[in-house]
């Protein structure tokens, strides 16, 4: 393209860049939550923010889990995100997509009992949760 490698392999990074970004808004326009799944997904914020923090400090999980979960809430704290977060909708739907998909595989890996042991809301909520996140679908 330009003749140059670095410049051609930095513009092939930044095309690459650009084209994952599309994609991640793309499929978080598909699959957001709608109407009352939104609601109650926000409901739930501050009870799973405790649960990810209470699962991560257990030291009777594997210790994988646990790296995953304090990168998780690493990954919440930093206020950079690929979708900034004062966009409706999609601002905070990657940041769900993302304790979804790790809650899912500490279910995988540690059991559905392990998270329920530490839930810190009630039994309606935890059943929302595992709702909304196909929890029991994952559980061994």
């Amino acid at each position: 393209m330009t003749g140059s490698f670095w410049w051609d392999l930095l513009i092939g990074i930044g095309i690459a860049l650009v084209l994952m970004w599309v994609a991640l808004v793309v499929a978080l326009i598909v699959i957001r939550p709608r109407g009352a799944q939104l609601r109650e997904s926000l409901r739930l914020l501050p009870d799973v923010v405790r649960l990810v923090r209470r699962l991560a400090a257990d030291d009777t999980l594997p210790r994988g889990i646990r790296i995953r979960l304090w990168l998780l809430l690493a990954y919440l704290a930093i206020p950079i995100d690929p979708i900034p977060d004062f966009i409706p909708v999609l601002g905070y739907a990657d940041d769900a997509i993302l304790v979804v998909a790790v809650l899912r595989s500490v279910v995988r890996r540690a059991g559905l009992e392990a998270v329920r042991a530490h839930w810190p809301g009630t039994d309606d909520g935890f059943a929302v949760l595992s709702r909304l996140t196909g929890l029991e679908r994952h559980a061994s």
